[in-house]
């Protein structure tokens, strides 16, 4: 449907640059209007497009890009798909209703990591070319899984594509003579570790390898408490299955008991046998007031 489609996107930063005096900006963009006009199969595209609003504009004028488009976006003269963020188009298209109007809205959500994996083997060739290596599946499938397991700042298949390119980046930065030309599994998990900032051997374990020696490891190194250590192990098992809801943290955990017993160190190694980082808050030292600003 789109093969005898004609896509041109706009670069805004290049529209604005060099316009110094007043009609400079609405000159140039009036011929890309035109243009667009005489190709009735072309598709404009403008990436961040809440930045049309407020462009060209001068100190107190209405008149800026987003105002421009308009008619020719009502009278379907010609086609165009913008991009942004779910802030900008509230902050941007949300106060302009005239402007949203003219647009159908469609959220694109993440992918799924079949549909990711798929869309990094689609783009893997690109990789491979610039960084002179070869991605394995084992790895391309690794990089979606783990990235979407540890790394949460961030959406897919984004995030993915950051892993394989720093892996790729990580084997050129090697000498020439000990370069690996294929990148594995194991070289995707050192990546990921890295980007998430935990220990490797947290990346290359199976959830079920750890869980499954987590109590006993517990029971070695706190004594006198395991009837406290099989809740804990049980509920951990339990959110890990699948059972408890994504949204939510693997475990809130309330130890209630008298100084010494364990309460901390029950803490300390139970981040340490599953590889996450612990942050300790000693509450005695926030009771005044004025010290809850160091919470922030």
């Amino acid at each position: 449907m789109l093969k005898s489609i004609e896509v041109y996107q706009l670069d805004m930063g290049a529209l604005l640059a060099g316009t110094k005096f007043r009609g400079q900006f609405e000159e140039r963009l009036k011929a890309v209007i035109n243009s667009l006009k005489k190709r009735p199969g072309s598709i404009l595209v403008i990436d961040e497009i809440h930045t049309i609003v407020g462009a060209g504009s001068v100190s107190g004028g209405t008149m800026d890009a987003s105002n421009i488009l308009k008619p020719v976006l009502a009278s379907g003269e010609i086609r165009c798909i913008g991009s942004t963020t779910y802030s900008e188009y509230k902050a941007s298209f949300e106060r302009d209703r005239a402007l949203a109007r003219r647009f159908q809205k469609i959220e694109i959500g993440e992918p799924t990591i079949l549909e990711a994996i798929q869309i990094l083997q689609g783009i893997k060739s690109y990789y491979e070319e610039h960084h002179e290596v070869k991605y394995t599946d084992e790895a391309i499938s690794t990089a979606v899984e783990l990235s979407a397991k540890y790394i949460n700042d961030r959406c897919l298949p984004d995030k993915a594509v950051d892993v394989i390119d720093e892996a790729g980046a990580a084997v050129k930065l090697v000498d020439q003579a000990d370069r690996a030309k294929v990148i594995n599994m194991h070289d995707i998990e050192l990546v990921v570790a890295r980007m998430a900032k935990i220990p490797p051997k947290t990346v290359s374990v199976s959830d079920k390898e750890r869980l499954q020696d987590l109590e006993k490891e517990l029971k070695a190194v706190i004594f006198g408490q395991d009837p406290a250590i099989a809740q804990v192990v049980r509920a951990i098992k339990l959110s890990r299955s699948g059972l408890g809801s994504p949204d939510k943290p693997i475990g809130s955990f309330l130890f209630a008991g008298p100084t010494g017993v364990g309460k901390t160190e029950l803490a300390k190694q139970l981040a340490l046998a599953l590889g996450v980082e612990f942050l300790r808050f000693d509450m005695s030292e926030y009771m005044e007031k004025h010290t809850v600003s160091r919470l922030i």
